[in-house]
């Protein structure tokens, strides 16, 4: 009602204005055309240049008389466009008004702080014109590359999703190895009303690598150079963001400004808020030209169409040509040559309020930026310290940080109500198999569990791997969760080769993690172990997804299906490559064994070869695997032939049988409906055989199983009946499917079944 009255008064004011100036000012113009009581003419054709009252003054007189005509008829006419347009929009239109944002920043362009803020549209016509609308797409532009880069981003992303209200097009300019990670990412994460596009950030390297670069991003940071010819010919603008970027604000905010650019203004930045294009901070300092203190480019507002039209790619590359003839290098990367470029031409610019990109590296300005939290838009970590920067509010800083780094990402799988999102095939496919679910059976939750998407960060750290020669190389695979981290280092000690491991963390426990390995000389010195982070959702751990994840990103021929509990035996890496060539591993279907032995020990003297084993198994300091509580398990491999064989030997598929194996990286996966404890190794070992795999034990190999407290998910099948109960039908319907998938091969299993 409030704002229907507004807009009455509005039109009312508009309706005088529109009768009442032209009419004033043609009243004063009329008086002040006559002199000494006689008119003055203001029409160049009825000037008398020759006449003695025609003077300098008079001519000057008479063109700011006309001047000041021109600009009241202008401000005429855009009154009467908002009068016709407040008339056709009626009371319907503030009714819609709601559902759009509304900017209230007063950007002047200038160095001033300015406080901003975008509030909801239910304040009608009398406020300001809406310039972000509800579901408007906001298109974000970040280059990205290498491991540690692409973990950056997720807090960036983190942060955005966490306020926004629109939807989101992020444009990644990444290379192959931040493209594999992040492309995985989205899919699992599966964020409604996000759309992700990638771009080769490899094949634009030609285009920047003849610039010397000094800045630790590398040839990386003078990508954003070349946005304008990257990114999509119809994208008329885009926000640019470091990954060092958190928001504290919706992004809308910062998209609104852009209605504010005028002229020629195609880049909105914030000022540099150190001395650095001062060149004062050392003695011979000589920085590149920049105006005032300079722009930091963390954050940018690129208006692509009209920067286009200015061709602004010849634009940088004269610059910087002609700079590095003197300069020789940047120090910068990219925010020197912008910087250049906006020396010769200040027009270019529009100057955001220092909010916008608070910059908080070591002796800046940034504490001027801000009175209150309220004050707070972006924060930009653009010192190489990161989050050890000297600062007074540093603490502060670094808690919002560590907020979104920790926070749990699947409470930004929100849904934009009111927006329509693209059609996701991975989603809707999910919706559809979620909802043949019967959720009034007992055992709803085991099922739903095998169709649940989890989140999921590749290469959580860096990962270099150097192909073997020979074409021989196994991986270990494993999974675990954070209970069993301390087992990492004793594993990379016993087998130096390559590992892929799934690891079940919430977002705080991967930053737990990260610290660990951080801090830890072993895992820091090995370099081909990938760390892959499947994050928590559900309440069973789903273990043959962990299996399936480490087993898909391998980058050997050969696998070593194993468990993070155990400890393989001194020298096993080299001896499984010469197996695999000695059993042909390449060009038959065999699965190797590795037999399983246990210490109740925590402190345990290894046994470095097969003599030492046989002593301490026979002095009771070591088992053959479970043999006291599942003895089926292992039974098959026999152990007594074992002691005395040199020689590989062949052994047979038996009910219950789940040896630790080694096989081709082409093996089927692990069957997902199996979740938690039971029958997750069995079921693998049962398709193996079902496709024919030859079972083979490897005579001078082993590996021994640590002791740790019971699991939760053990601990749940012992204590609770329906989980053993849907853990059988689950089995049950394994076998089934067995059957109609394998024939009447298959039917060995269920015999076997019935027999045990």
């Amino acid at each position: 009602m409030l704002g229907i009255c507004r807009g009455r008064r509005k039109f009312l004011a508009a309706s005088l204005t529109i009768l009442f100036v032209p009419a004033i000012t043609w009243i004063y113009l009329f008086a002040g055309s006559f002199e000494d009581g006689k008119p003055v003419s203001l029409s160049p054709l009825e000037s008398q240049p020759h006449s003695p009252r025609y003077t300098a003054s008079s001519q000057r007189e008479r063109e700011s008389l006309e001047v000041r005509v021109r600009e009241v008829e202008e401000e005429n006419r855009a009154l009467r466009k908002q009068l016709s347009l407040a008339q056709a929009r009626g009371p319907a239109h503030h009714r819609a008004n709601r559902s759009k944002t509304y900017s209230m920043e007063e950007g002047t362009g200038d160095s001033e702080s300015l406080r901003a803020g975008i509030v909801a549209g239910n304040s009608s016509e009398c406020g300001q014109q809406p310039v972000v609308e509800k579901c408007e797409t906001i298109h974000v532009a970040i280059v990205c590359a290498g491991y540690n880069a692409s973990r950056d981003v997720v807090t960036l992303v983190k942060s955005v999703l966490f306020h926004r209200r629109n939807p989101l097009h992020f444009h990644l300019i990444a290379d192959a190895i931040a493209k594999q990670i992040l492309a995985t990412l989205f899919q699992t994460w599966m964020v409604p009303a996000v759309r992700i596009d990638f771009y080769d950030a490899d094949e634009l390297k030609s285009e920047v690598s003849w610039i010397p670069n000094k800045h630790y991003s590398g040839i990386y940071g003078l990508m954003k150079l070349v946005l304008t010819k990257t990114l999509p010919s119809n994208l008329e603008r885009v926000i640019v963001l470091d990954t060092d970027i958190t928001f504290a604000t919706d992004i809308a905010e910062l998209w609104a400004v852009f209605h504010k650019f005028k002229g020629q203004q195609v880049l909105g930045l914030v000022e540099n808020q150190s001395d650095w294009y001062l060149g004062n901070l050392w003695k011979n300092h000589r920085p590149w030209p920049a105006l005032g203190r300079g722009y930091n480019t963390g954050v940018i507002l690129l208006l692509l169409d009209k920067l286009r039209k200015m061709k602004w790619e010849q634009m940088w590359r004269l610059t910087a040509e002609r700079e590095l003839m003197s300069m020789l290098s940047t120090s910068l990367a990219d925010q020197d040559i912008f910087n250049a470029v906006i020396k010769q031409n200040p027009f270019l610019v529009y100057q955001l309020p220092c909010f916008w990109n608070v910059q908080l590296s070591d002796h800046t300005r940034s504490e001027q930026c801000y009175r209150d939290v309220s004050d707070l838009k972006v924060i930009h970590w653009n010192s190489p310290k990161k989050l050890r920067v000297k600062n007074k509010h540093v603490e502060f800083f670094r808690n919002l940080y560590l907020t979104f780094l920790e926070y749990d990402g699947n409470l930004l799988r929100r849904e934009l109500f009111g927006c329509p999102s693209e059609a996701d095939v991975n989603s809707e496919n999910l919706q559809k198999q979620l909802s043949e679910l019967d959720e009034d059976d007992l055992c709803y939750e085991f099922r739903r569990e095998r169709f649940t998407v989890h989140r999921t960060h590749l290469y959580f750290l860096h990962y270099e791997y150097e192909p073997a020669a020979d074409n021989t190389d196994v991986t270990l695979v494993a999974q675990l969760s954070m209970d069993r981290l301390q087992m990492l280092e004793a594993i990379c000690k016993h087998w130096e080769g390559p590992i892929s491991l799934a690891l079940y963390l919430s977002d705080a426990e991967a930053q737990q993690f990260l610290r660990y390995a951080q801090g830890s000389e072993v895992l820091m010195s090995r370099h081909n172990v990938g760390y892959h982070i499947v994050y928590k959702e559900g309440q069973f751990y789903p273990v043959n997804l962990l299996r399936n994840v480490a087993m898909k990103h391998i980058s050997t021929p050969y696998m070593f299906l194993s468990d993070i509990d155990f400890l393989p035996m001194y020298g096993l890496y080299e001896y499984l490559r010469k197996s695999v060539i000695q059993l042909d591993l390449a060009n038959t279907k065999k699965a190797l064994i590795v037999p399983a032995f246990e210490t109740l020990r925590y402190r345990l003297s290894f046994p470095k070869s097969k003599a030492e084993l046989l002593s301490m198994l026979d002095m009771g300091t070591l088992f053959t695997f479970r043999y006291h509580v599942w003895t089926k398990g292992h039974a098959p491999t026999n152990f007594a032939k074992w002691r005395t064989a040199t020689t590989p030997y062949r052994v047979e598929w038996e009910a219950d049988f789940e040896p630790y194996v080694v096989v081709r990286k082409d093996c089927p996966e692990y069957d997902r409906r199996f979740v938690g404890f039971g029958w997750n190794k069995v079921a693998h070992i049962m398709e193996l055989d079902a496709q024919e795999y030859e079972f083979t034990v490897l005579p001078n190999a082993y590996m021994i199983h640590m002791p740790h407290a019971p699991s939760f998910d053990i601990t749940k099948f012992r204590s609770n009946k329906q989980y053993r109960i849907c853990l059988k039908t689950l089995k049950e319907e394994f076998q089934q499917d067995m059957s109609r998938h394998y024939g009447f091969a298959a039917l060995k299993y269920l015999t076997a079944e019935n027999n045990s």
